[in-house]
């Protein structure tokens, strides 16, 4: 078994005989969700986040591999692989590991400790090293060459310090010493460049700011180095809380690891002198670079998961289900737009009314949109929640008590990433004759109906549930998401037969130019009636069927399994069940007691283990069973409209829009997302928000304080948490500790609301 599968085996607390079993199927071209779902047996049952993970780690240990013989054999050409360094070098279990051993024999242009060795001085920096009682100028005296530049005894020392200081930073131990005690004492200081307080303001929090490193949470460190490529702060790593001793603890390091002593020896100052000059010129700048790239690192991949895990809630949100839906875009000067789209999302009418200021026409635009209601029988109103959206929620109120006959809901709905689409060439495509706004209305109703298809259209990163994600990874951010987008597209299957290109690309197996296709086959053919249907689409072969048929539903088809996430390769299976029990597929489809009667371990053989007979009993018990929550909507306080109307202690309804390591930001109508710190969330200890709220729900908030003019709106669901009172102009927040509140440090809370992330957050959401 090797290496490489024993790793990711013990991280993802998985056998090696599954991880093995899991990469033979990611290579054969099998993908995450097919696998999670349909090849139980075979992994032992890993589901998608420990698949996820290992596919990750596949491809990270596999570069690690290929770098280790790639440095092994550069090495060994230079004839200088030791069997000891051979061993160090197999054994190396990250790349910094691996990149520290390589150093010393890594192509570099030409230094000074390189001249020197050049000139010959290389003995006398050796002989200096482990005979420290040796006179330094007397022996110097010897190595004299004003031709290669060392005319005077003087050259000469210099050129044997920078032989000593080239070999000592480039010892891989003892980088490994001086890495693992900056991880556990090095603190990061923040400072404000000078002259630069005014156009920074945003980032005032970080103006004079210490943290340990290894315990900077994500928000803060991305806050801070987002603040020093603005120009504002500058950053530095201090190699431990005690400024005054930090750099010598480092340089004992050296000496000590080099067994340098100073017991008055003649060359002892001067080794003393190589030792300083070693940590000040060679390693510690190039270990800040390295620590802060690597705090860098961490926060992104946290960043990282902070907004997958958003991005799965929202897309993971219930849908209103497929009604005809009434959907208005709130604009101001330039009007409400408004679209009418049916039961599939197909649009039946558009136009634009003009009920707020400044032509104030009211009253017509309640006609207007009763009109509408009545004649196409609306069910669902949907609000962006843009500009004038509470004004506009409060018309489509009025609407409702208008209109007769009909049980109209009314549901404020998120605009963010609307816009994106409304611009796209898909909509375009969609829609070539619709102007870009009304497109972007029919994306709101849509996404009532249906949060997962609409949001599909559009880039993860433009949807706005995000932590910094312009300044993470782009590569390994869109990884991450499109990853999500797959596994919450199959858990929930796609309708065959009404599905757009967007929706179908997303399946496991297929992709855009496939998805294409089907859609051409469908509108050439007509709908799909079974799923073996799908092997006549152009360039869909076997290997695409295997992995996508299984997500793909056909509603009233010919085979009442094609309805389910049953997989047609199980279809024999089912058949056998049936023969034994005498019964056809109708009358077994939804019966709970005959279901949960029939012995798994019965049908089981070398093809078809119990997990994965037990999965098919339960989806024949409910198949198509949609995983997505019940419909809940929030309904925003009435007079409530902008932050003037908050008063402290007021009690609202909200839906929370994104979760972050620090708090929930939640909307309760006033334009501005309001911050529940993590301390103000439950009176339990949590030391993740997303333990108690996740984007989409709908909860009861208490105002805590508002500050109009930084836009800042705290808010608690500990109803019965008082407001802190105001000791200065930057109150300290809350500890997560329902007993006993106690003060914090200064840069948490309001450091996160009032660091960039706050201002970005509420601008990308417009």
């Amino acid at each position: 078994m090797s290496i490489i599968v024993k790793q990711i085996a013990t991280e993802i607390a998985a056998r090696p005989e599954q991880v093995a079993a899991t990469i033979a199927l990611l290579e054969e071209g099998a993908t995450v969700p097919f696998i999670a779902r349909y090849r139980k047996e075979v992994t032992g049952g890993l589901d998608d986040t420990q698949l996820r993970h290992l596919e990750q780690r596949l491809t990270y240990l596999r570069e690690l591999e290929e770098r280790r013989q790639v440095i092994l054999k550069t090495i060994d050409e230079q004839g200088k692989l030791t069997p000891e360094l051979k061993s160090d070098i197999l054994a190396a279990d990250n790349k910094t590991r691996l990149e520290d051993l390589y150093l010393p024999y890594k192509a570099k242009r030409r230094t000074k400790g390189q001249i020197a060795i050049e000139a010959g001085i290389l003995p006398l920096a050796d002989a200096l090293q482990h005979n420290p009682s040796l006179n330094p100028q007397a022996e110097a005296t010897a190595y004299i060459n004003a031709d290669a530049g060392f005319a005077d005894e003087k050259a000469v020392l210099d050129g044997a310090k920078y032989i000593l200081m080239e070999r000592f930073a480039e010892d891989a131990n003892l980088l490994a010493r001086l890495r693992q005690h900056l991880a556990q004492h090095a603190v990061v200081k923040s400072t404000v460049v000078a002259g630069k307080e005014q156009e920074g303001a945003k980032f005032r929090d970080y103006f004079a700011h210490t943290e340990s490193w290894k315990t900077t949470p994500s928000h803060r460190a991305l806050a801070m180095l987002r603040g020093r490529n603005e120009g504002i702060l500058q950053l530095q790593l201090v190699p431990d809380a005690n400024e005054e001793t930090a750099h010598s603890l480092c340089e004992q390091m050296i000496a000590s690891h080099f067994n340098i002593k100073d017991e008055g020896r003649a060359a002892d100052a001067f080794l003393r002198t190589a030792v300083q000059w070693t940590w000040k010129v060679k390693l510690h700048l190039s270990l800040e670079n390295d620590l802060l790239g690597e705090l860098r690192e961490k926060a992104e991949e946290e960043a990282i998961k902070v907004f997958a895990r958003n991005l799965k809630d929202l897309l993971m949100a219930a849908p209103a289900g497929m009604r005809t839906t009434l959907a208005l875009d709130p604009g101001l000067r330039t009007g409400v737009k408004v679209t009418v789209i049916d039961e599939t999302g197909k649009l039946l009418n558009q136009t634009t009314i003009f009920p707020h200021a400044p032509q104030n026409m009211w009253d017509k635009s309640v006609r207007t949109l009763a009109a509408l209601c009545q004649q196409h029988k609306v069910e669902l109103i949907a609000v962006g929640n843009g500009t004038a959206s509470r004004e506009t929620d409060k018309l489509a109120g009025e609407v409702i008590k208008a209109v007769t006959g009909l049980n109209i809901q009314k549901v404020m709905v998120s605009e963010a990433g609307a816009s994106v689409y409304s611009a796209s060439e898909l909509a375009a495509q969609e829609f070539p004759d619709l102007d870009v706004s009304l497109r972007g209305a029919v994306s709101i109703g849509r996404r009532l109906q249906d949060p997962l298809a609409e949001l599909v259209k559009i880039e993860p990163k433009a949807i706005g549930v995000g932590q910094y994600q312009h300044d993470v990874n782009q590569s390994l951010l869109t990884k991450s998401l499109d990853g999500v987008v797959e596994d919450c597209v199959n858990a929930v299957g796609v309708d065959l037969n009404t599905a757009s290109v967007p929706l179908l690309a997303r399946v496991a197996g297929l992709n855009k130019t496939l998805a294409q296709n089907i859609v051409f086959y469908r509108d050439s053919n007509g709908r799909f009636n079974e799923r073996k249907e799908l092997l006549k689409v152009p360039r869909l072969g076997p290997k695409a069927f295997e992995q996508a048929a299984g997500f793909l539903r056909i509603n009233n088809g010919k085979n009442p399994l094609d309805a389910s996430a049953v997989h047609p390769e199980a279809y024999p299976l089912v058949e056998k069940i049936l023969s034994a029990h005498q019964k056809s597929v109708e009358q077994i489809i939804g019966n709970s007691s005959f279901l949960k009667a029939v012995d798994a371990n019965a049908f089981a053989d070398a093809h078809f283990g119990v997990p994965t007979i037990t999965d098919i009993l339960k989806e024949l018990d409910k198949p198509g069973r949609d995983p997505r929550p019940e419909f809940k909507t929030a309904s925003f306080k009435d007079g409530v409209e902008t932050l003037k109307d908050l008063k402290t202690g007021m009690q609202l309804e909200g839906v929370v829009t994104n979760v972050t390591n620090f708090g929930a930001f939640v909307d309760i109508g006033v334009h501005q997302d309001g911050l529940v710190h993590i301390s103000s969330l439950t009176d339990k200890f949590v030391s993740d928000p997303h333990q108690v709220v996740k984007a989409g729900d709908v909860v009861k908030v208490k105002v805590l304080d508002v500050d109009i003019e930084r836009k800042r709106i705290a808010l608690t669901m500990r109803m019965d948490e008082q407001p802190t009172p105001k000791t200065s102009d930057k109150a300290a927040p809350r500890s997560n500790n329902a007993k006993a509140p106690r003060p914090a440090k200064p840069a948490d809370s309001n450091a996160a609301m009032g660091n960039a992330f706050a201002e970005a957050f509420a601008k990308l959401k417009k």
